[in-house]
């Protein structure tokens, strides 16, 4: 039986600074970013570890105090736009030192908390949380531990950071342009959660208020229908299958997330019915799945690249020590109307 080949060693920050003609002290100031630290050095150090391969060990950072890691918590995997957020933080680190860790979170506080305690374990350098419904005081309790900046959550904090898109507006403009188009029976589907206990400002609950708001601005308070589900295909398909089944049902559909209205679109072909001829449809989030051709999803576009990549920003800034007051961003959002949506036929 052959012996086994002797493994590869791991190149150490002594091999970098041999070969970058450098105490190992200036390598561990080049890894810590550090002040003090020469352009000309920085780019012969970092040439080295290209060269060797060298990557320093999270364990042995975090002893020194940073691991130059980043934990992002998701409450949903299969929801299309929470990959364009992790995309938009992805860009912001890329050129860093800093590496993305994903948490799927689940929709608990439970779930929630348990990833947060198990990232905050392993000692990552800063926390994004994707519309977490964990309360306002957990919230900021953690900040107690390590930094965080928070994605969808409406509110102000003076512990954390946050990123929203305004949602009361973008669940205006769907309203506006269906109203627009003749349609007065509108119906809105929002997730479920908001009936239990969820903090108001979950972008869920905020959408649905929008809703509320700009059927009573254009006279249609009387046309109000709102049916709580969850933001899934399975969810805008059973809210859809119950609407369709009213005496008199809506012309027109309002799904708070695009997920949801794909559910929708496959209830209505079910049905036997024709997008838009018999009903229109209407999504939010403005994802991949929604331009896609054969869909053609009119939707509410959030900029969800553009949210992560800020999120990220923020997050550098404090891990940084560049800030420590509060930050809140709200993007403006805008409607992209396609093919889903037309004039009532009746």
């Amino acid at each position: 039986m052959a012996a086994a080949e002797p493994q590869p060693r791991r190149a150490t920050i002594t091999d970098v600074a041999q070969l970058a003609q450098v105490s190992p002290a200036a390598v561990s100031k080049v890894l810590r970013n550090a002040y003090g630290v020469s352009p000309a050095m920085q780019e012969r150090v970092r040439a080295a570890m290209t060269e060797l391969g060298y990557r320093p060990h999270a364990a042995a950072r975090g002893m020194r105090g940073q691991t130059y890691t980043i934990g992002v918590v998701l409450p949903d995997l299969r929801n299309p736009f929470f990959p364009e957020l992790v995309e938009g933080i992805g860009a912001h680190l890329d050129g860093t030192d800093y590496q993305m860790v994903l948490g799927p979170g689940g929709s608990t506080a439970e779930s929630q908390a348990r990833i947060i305690d198990a990232l905050t374990d392993r000692r990552v350098d800063g926390l994004i949380m994707i519309a977490p419904v964990l309360s306002r005081s957990r919230l900021e309790e953690t900040t107690r531990t390590v930094p965080i900046v928070v994605i969808g959550r409406h509110g102000r904090s003076t512990d954390y950071d946050a990123v929203v898109d305004d949602d009361l507006v973008g669940a205006g403009l769907v309203v506006d342009h269906l109203a627009d188009l003749g349609h007065r029976r509108i119906a809105h589907i929002e997730h479920r959660d908001t009936t239990r206990g969820i903090p108001a400002t979950m972008p869920q609950t905020v959408r649905a208020e929008g809703y509320r708001q700009a059927m009573q601005r254009r006279g249609l308070e009387a046309e109000i229908d709102i049916v709580a589900s969850t933001y899934s295909e399975a969810g805008g398909h059973a809210a859809a299958v119950e609407l369709l089944a009213r005496p008199v049902r809506p012309t027109a559909i309002f799904a708070g997330a695009d997920v949801a209205a794909i559910g929708v679109l496959n209830a209505v072909h079910e049905a036997g019915l024709r997008i838009p001829d018999d009903i229109s449809v209407a999504g939010y989030d403005n994802t991949t799945i929604a331009a896609m051709g054969p869909i053609s999803l009119t939707s509410v576009d959030q900029d969800g690249n553009l949210m992560g990549t800020n999120a990220a920003r923020l997050l550098l800034e404090r891990i940084e020590r560049k800030r420590d007051r509060a930050v809140l961003l709200s993007f403006s959002p805008t409607l992209v109307a396609r093919r889903s949506t037309a004039p009532p036929q009746t």
